[in-house]
């Protein structure tokens, strides 16, 4: 057993990990970084690079399909499943070496690839090495959650992590869980070729404003894809081929293949916590403001402290913790500002409060402003009309951000500036967009709140009247 000092070390090389051995080494600290499967993570490996990957195979084959309205004659794509899946390996692949050992051990982490168990409150075993530090950070990610439906375990099925391997195109995919995920794969496959189904306990996106994921329900249910809301799955049966999903009320759903994309777990189950006097809670491990564990030597960030769960959480925390652990400076981590996206089609954003949660915590003073795509010249000409951005704002200033349409995750970043930086509705309306361009819609969502403030208020007539009066 070899024994090691290091300023920091990061338990963990995915987003947020990385984000944190990155910054901390080229700021002058001494960094050891433990992974012990890949680098880069959920993210790289199964999560977002591989799932916009498909995405876009996807509407490369539904593009073909639809393209009459602009004049260009339509054909039925002929998919090869497996060649799309090999463009998601290809850009996996591109990607990976900013994710590399390699990368890493260039920019002076030592990178040790071993698994990390916790010996005392300040010692960590990888391996052969024995490793006492300053500061850690545990940043270990998710796995996805696999709920114990009876008969779930006798019968094969797909996660995010086994999904991106699977060569042959299901006939009939079957997918357990309405939200993001759930979501993005059932209409990436249905473009693909495959019948899908998706069943939800409960709401589907039942974290995102109605009115919003409404449209996205309507856009995907038009396409084809069979969404079964309300619908507990009570027992899974079948084989490889022949599954069937029956729900608490009776109904009975048949397939070929079965995804499950019910949720995600945090994973603490290697670190052996309790001897560094770190507690967790239901959703992983417990954190204050300042991302610091029970041990105060100790930090947690991204999924595995248990909060939202997304890649660019996870390099924001790794900047709250970077302040603190390296300048002793104060930081706190706030969530009012973070935004979301489901990349189907109509992408789905959302930053600060729904219109529902706005209207419990500001009461009166709420004013929700709505501007459709319809209105958008740039929306017409590419005729991606369907969708609106959904403007909650409160003694001026936005406190809440739905968009449901084309780019709504590229509209919504504006939204995500103006909330992390307290501006109110004049600062986008007195921003010029150029034309024709969808950011207009920003713009347009801003000038609909004042609108009414200024055209149909009978004192606005009266100065004007009495100026004109006067101007010579």
């Amino acid at each position: 057993m070899s024994d090691l000092k290091t300023d920091l070390l990061v338990i963990g090389a995915g987003s947020g990990g990385l984000s944190v051995a990155a910054g901390a080494v080229q700021m002058g600290a001494d960094v050891i970084l433990l992974e012990g499967h890949k680098m880069g993570g959920d993210c790289l490996n199964y999560g977002c690079v591989p799932s916009k990957a498909l995405i876009a195979s996807g509407k490369a084959a539904h593009a073909q399909a639809h393209a009459a309205p602009f004049g260009v004659a339509d054909v039925t794509p002929d998919v090869d499943y497996a060649a799309a899946k090999d463009h998601v390996q290809d850009v996996i692949a591109q990607i990976a070496p900013h994710d590399s050992v390699e990368r890493f051990e260039g920019l002076g982490v030592r990178v040790i690839s071993e698994y990390g168990r916790f010996l005392s409150p300040t010692q960590v075993q990888a391996g052969a090495h024995r490793i006492t530090a300053r500061r850690i950070v545990i940043a270990t990610g998710s796995s996805p959650f696999v709920p114990p439906i009876p008969g779930l375990d006798s019968v094969p099925y797909e996660t995010n992590e086994t999904l991106f391997d699977l060569r042959e195109r299901p006939e009939h995919l079957l997918v357990i869980g309405g939200g993001p995920i759930g979501l993005e794969m059932a209409q990436a496959h249905r473009r693909l070729g495959s019948k899908v189904t998706v069943i939800e306990g409960a709401r589907a996106l039942g974290r995102d404003d109605p009115e919003t994921a409404g449209v996205l329900l309507d856009a995907l249910r038009g396409e084809g894809i069979d969404i079964a809301e309300d619908a507990l799955a009570k027992e899974v049966r079948g084989t490889a081929g022949a599954i069937e999903i029956e729900t608490e009320d009776g109904r009975l759903f048949k397939g070929t293949h079965l995804l499950v994309a019910v949720g995600r777990k945090a994973n603490i189950d290697r670190l052996n916590l309790d001897v560094a006097g770190i507690k967790t809670t239901r959703t992983g491990i417990k954190v204050d403001a300042a991302l610091k564990t029970t041990n105060r030597r100790v930090y947690a960030i991204g999924d595995v402290a248990g909060g939202l769960q997304f890649t660019h959480v996870a390099g924001y925390h790794a900047g709250i913790v970077i302040r603190s652990a390296l300048f002793g400076l104060p930081a706190k981590a706030g969530t009012a500002h973070i935004p979301w996206v489901t990349y189907t089609a109509p992408e789905l954003a959302q930053v600060g409060l729904t219109e529902e949660q706005a209207r419990r915590e500001h009461g009166i003073y709420l004013e929700v402003v709505r501007f459709p795509y319809a209105q958008n010249d740039r929306a017409i000409a590419e005729r991606k009309t369907s969708g609106l951005i959904k403007v909650m704002v409160a003694r001026g200033r936005p406190v809440g951000v739905s968009i449901v349409g084309e780019q709504a995750g590229e509209l919504i970043n504006l939204w995500a500036f103006a909330l992390a930086n307290r501006l109110k509705m004049k600062h986008v309306a007195n921003m010029v967009a150029p034309y024709p361009t969808l950011g207009e819609l920003n713009k347009r969502a801003a000038g609909a709140y004042f609108s009414p403030k200024l055209f149909d208020n009978p004192k606005v007539k009266k100065v004007v009247g009495l100026v004109q009066r006067w101007l010579p």
